[in-house]
């Protein structure tokens, strides 16, 4: 074998490896949450966005008194089933659990950290 074949060789090893190393981190990102808890409060938007990688994302408006500005807890739903559920309650009172996954790369995974897996619909 030449040099330049192993060079070449070399080269495709390197790449190989770290195609499958990030393929890991990915998939380790997605498979173990950073922290997971629920949320309640009043479904504001729910849409489906993105160009190439459409995602299903959120906003809860978070009450705590009358009268109060409320907070916004964005947040991304990966499986369509929990999306088909979310999309019948806008303005409805809803408690979202979810699991927070940190360092994926880019936005086809979600906009947000957080991914809903469970609604549940409040009184």
């Amino acid at each position: 074998m030449r040099v330049s074949g192993r060079i070449k060789l070399t080269l495709v090893a390197v790449l190989a490896l770290a195609l499958a190393l990030f393929a890991a981190y990915v998939w380790i990102a997605l498979h173990w949450s950073y922290s997971d808890g629920e949320r309640a409060g009043y479904i504001q938007k729910f849409s489906k966005k993105g160009w190439l990688c459409k995602t299903w994302e959120g906003e809860l408006l978070l009450t705590t008194l009358p009268g109060v500005v409320p907070e916004k807890f964005e947040f991304t739903v990966r499986d369509e089933a929990v999306a088909q559920q979310l999309r019948l309650y806008p303005g409805k009172r809803v408690i979202l659990s979810y699991a927070q996954h940190k360092g994926l790369p880019g936005s086809c995974f979600g906009d947000t950290d957080y991914f809903v897996d469970k609604v549940i619909i409040g009184q």
